[in-house]
């Protein structure tokens, strides 16, 4: 289940919506299900469950470049009196314990600045900062150096400071 939680909480982080990391999540368990045995060291497997998830993220946003930006139901869809249709908007008064977590532990300026990083800042910054992560393990993840990590993160961090003082 800690997998699972983790997998959530960093595709929320890099992908940034909760459809998209739902969808991430699972990918990356069952690929991490399938090639599990493949992993020699107990410590690789948080490394290796970050690569995974991270991937997963990236191929995503490709497949979605193509897409239009929001999608109606068809079944969500009303006849009015006048012979138009309008959306109906169905609240739901439940939110995932995991979505409830993550809005509390976040305030939204900070989920704001964080959204305006580039994606590859934006994941550095949730994996050493938020999710944990080593330098030498976010390094491990995303294929840079450890030098060229640092950089990134001190500049995501300078720029999620200008962002925070804007507003």
């Amino acid at each position: 289940m800690r997998a699972q939680e983790t997998a959530y909480r960093f595709s929320l982080l890099v992908c940034g919506h909760p459809e998209d990391a739902e969808d991430v999540m699972q990918d990356a368990l069952l690929k991490t299900y399938q090639h599990v045995k493949r992993i020699d060291q107990p410590d690789a497997f948080r490394t290796w469950l970050y690569s995974t998830v991270r991937n997963a993220c990236l191929m995503k946003r490709r497949r979605r470049a193509g897409e239009p930006a929001r999608l109606e139901s068809l079944e969500q869809r009303i006849d009015r009196s006048d012979g138009a249709t309008a959306a109906i908007d169905v609240a739901d008064p439940t939110r995932p314990v995991d979505e409830q977590l993550i809005a509390d532990g976040m305030d939204r300026r900070l989920r704001q600045a964080l959204g305006k990083l580039p994606p590859a800042y934006r994941m550095i910054v949730a994996m050493r900062e938020m999710e944990g992560l080593s330098t030498r393990e976010v390094a491990a993840v995303t294929g840079y150096s450890e030098a060229n990590v640092k950089t990134r993160l001190h500049r995501a961090r300078l720029m999620l400071r200008r962002h925070l003082e804007a507003v």
